[in-house]
């Protein structure tokens, strides 16, 4: 089976607190920046990468085919970059990742994408029965429907996802794919 076309959407717009304010993907690891990694797994899976980010733009541009930024600032959340992403996204599918998950492969992606064509609507990684709601794919559609829920108040992905159909896609709790680096002391793991 073919997969559906599919805009990558990396979202690296967090302040990076557990970082000491750091701009998460721009951190080093192995002698890259975190979204480096991300970017050279999924490079060759779309005609459409985007990377949301709030600061740094010309800096990621060079990962990405397009930059997006949140509509409003101080850092509102990553429904906010979704939101973002969703908007310019070129194709109907889009798939989200997070920055700082420098692990993640090719495999992951089909599978998302896989289980996303499969059902016709939102999937996300569940591990050992958590919501991994960064490693999403969805139709670009629910924008409109995202676009309520945050007016509404919503700053959740899965909460905003979970009435619009939302589907676990289930994967082992020590898939080390989903392991995102959210402290320093995680930049210490080996590859």
């Amino acid at each position: 089976m073919s997969l559906l076309p599919a805009s990558i959407l990396i979202l690296a717009g967090g302040r990076g607190q557990r970082m000491g304010g750091r701009d998460k993907g721009l951190v080093e690891w192995q002698g890259q920046p975190l979204v480096a990694h991300v970017q050279a797994a999924v490079r060759s899976l779309t005609d459409d990468l985007v990377i949301s980010c709030n600061r740094n733009a010309a800096r990621y541009a060079q990962w990405a085919d397009q930059v997006v930024a949140d509509e409003e600032p101080d850092f509102p959340g990553p429904l906010a970059g979704i939101l973002a992403g969703l908007a310019v996204a070129r194709h109907d599918w889009v798939l989200l990742l997070p920055c700082d998950a420098p692990r993640l492969d090719a495999t992951l992606v089909y599978q998302l994408l896989a289980a996303a064509q499969a059902t016709q609507g939102p999937v996300m990684a569940r591990q050992d029965g958590y919501w991994q709601p960064l490693f999403t794919a969805l139709p670009r559609h629910l924008l409109p429907a995202l676009r309520q829920a945050w007016a509404q108040g919503e700053r959740s992905p899965r909460g905003a996802l979970l009435p619009l159909g939302l589907t676990g896609v289930e994967f082992a709790k020590d898939d080390a794919r989903l392991a995102n680096f959210n402290d320093p002391t995680a930049l210490q793991q080996p590859g």
